[in-house]
């Protein structure tokens, strides 16, 4: 589990820049994470300032390995309703000097922005790609060196990159039910909803909690203590302890079939047309992708 959260104080509402009661948030904070099944260790950092939310997940997850664990579930589900097999390859072009990495995965959002983040958490630069969306494939190819001028070269380097790549296209698959809460905020109200979720036996999977204003606008996504789908009693005692007009039910969104793709679902683009879209823009802004468009 990874996140990240943004508090201020609840009188002045502006950031906590006393040392000692932040050092006191992050011992509070680690002995929570822990609880008494964690073999691992939790980590907390707190500091003060801004910082790309999307961007450091990545961050946290690579730097826990979360590609050394088994993700199925959920993701596996998505494959098979779309009949898209995830496909991962890493090879040299020793004639060019790169690495060239191709995958084939069911297409969802943000999934070029998650797959350029690990390339560059692991220290690779991208020269150039290829990226192609027909119906509800996305096929994705780079060419790549480490940050030193070198292609990979052993096969253990090889392998880390594919299981890499293989977690972080399955790692923002949601599973269990989607739950939006809107409404006013007040001090208190996300310890509210996850105490009744947690009274209602469901555990929370994924969570995006914003504050625009004087609104909240939250997501969860819940399962049963189980692993199973939410009963329909249990969405009802949650609308009853939260009100009707706060909670709306959405089913997760699936990747479904489309096996006649048109003009307007199908796209092929190389890199250096990538920067008319605004997302890939996002992408060079950062520093994740090079300005090359050609192979040399």
């Amino acid at each position: 589990m990874a996140s990240i959260v943004y508090i201020v104080d609840e009188q002045s509402g502006s950031p906590i820049e006393d040392v000692d009661r932040l050092a006191k948030i992050k011992q509070l904070l680690v002995f929570i994470l822990k609880g008494d099944r964690d073999r691992r260790g939790a980590q907390t950092t707190v500091s003060v300032g801004s910082t790309h939310t999307q961007r450091r997940l990545h961050q946290l997850m690579y730097a826990d390995r979360d590609y050394d664990k088994e993700l199925t579930g959920e993701y596996d589900r998505a494959e098979s309703s779309c009949g898209v097999k995830r496909l991962v390859t890493v090879e040299n072009c020793s004639e060019k000097g790169y690495t060239v990495v191709n995958l084939r995965c069911p297409d969802r959002p943000k999934l070029l922005f998650d797959t350029v983040c690990t390339l560059t958490d692991m220290q690779y630069v991208v020269f150039h790609a290829t990226i192609v969306v027909e119906g509800s494939e996305a096929s994705q190819e780079f060419y790549i060196r480490h940050t030193d001028g070198c292609p990979i070269s052993s096969e253990a380097e090889r392998q880390r990159v594919i299981d890499c790549l293989e977690a972080a296209i399955k790692r923002r698959t949601s599973e269990g039910l989607r739950l939006e809460l809107c409404g006013e905020d007040r001090t208190g109200l996300l310890s509210d909803v996850t105490r009744i979720f947690r009274e209602n036996g469901l555990s929370v999977t994924r969570a995006e909690v914003t504050t625009r204003g004087s609104k909240v606008v939250n997501t969860f996504y819940v399962m049963d203590s189980s692993g199973d789908h939410v009963k329909s009693e249990t969405i009802e005692a949650i609308r009853t302890a939260m009100g009707e007009s706060m909670i709306n039910m959405k089913e997760d969104d699936t990747v479904k079939p489309n096996p006649k793709p048109n003009l307007q679902q199908t796209g092929r683009f190389s890199l250096s047309h990538l920067f008319r879209s605004r997302s890939e823009k996002f992408l060079y802004n950062l520093g994740l992708i090079s300005s090359y468009s050609e192979v040399a």
